[in-house]
């Protein structure tokens, strides 16, 4: 078990997968490791005291995007196809 006051603290992790500012705020969240997370939600106010009480810091756009990769991988499979090319014209179009 890691000690809370040790000189170097475990870095935990969120990213907001749903609307900041519904009612309930769907977010991922990991420790130490941001390619490994677990997706959560929680009312806003139970969100707000998540965050404070682990000291949580925001995923990188670079972190994100290695996790839409890997997920995307997954979903999709590697080998390219006609529904990962789709994918990825239809994310093209989103970015424009």
């Amino acid at each position: 078990m890691v000690d809370a006051t040790s000189p170097h603290p475990l870095v935990k992790y969120i990213r907001i997968t749903g609307d900041r500012y519904a009612k309930f705020v769907e977010f991922d969240f990991a420790i130490h490791d941001p390619t490994l997370f677990v997706e959560l939600v929680l009312p806003q106010q139970a969100f707000q005291h998540f965050c404070e009480i682990n000291q949580v810091i925001e995923m990188t756009a670079e972190q994100q995007a290695w996790n839409d990769a890997q997920e995307d991988k997954w979903r999709y499979g590697i080998e390219p196809t006609v529904l990962n090319h789709t994918r990825q014209y239809a994310d093209q179009e989103d970015q424009a």
